[in-house]
């Protein structure tokens, strides 16, 4: 395809892009974020928490330049 035939079926598309407009379906989006927002359980640990538990877990105690000297 030349150029202006190829310009001209990319501008039809981006036309066509731009003033579509889908139903929304507000309902299901609803069910879909209610879902989600239902998935996270209150049982999970902060990451706070989870940090918390690496840092004593792997606590070292850094005074290796005390001992190069």
């Amino acid at each position: 395809m030349g150029r202006g035939r190829q310009k001209a079926k990319a501008t039809k598309v981006a036309r066509k892009l731009k003033y579509f407009s889908p139903e929304t379906d507000y309902a299901a989006l609803e069910r879909e974020l209610a879902t989600a927002s239902s998935a996270a359980s209150p049982d999970v640990e902060s990451d706070d928490d989870m940090y918390e538990e690496l840092a004593a877990k792997y606590a070292v105690d850094d005074d290796w330049d005390d001992e190069d000297a």
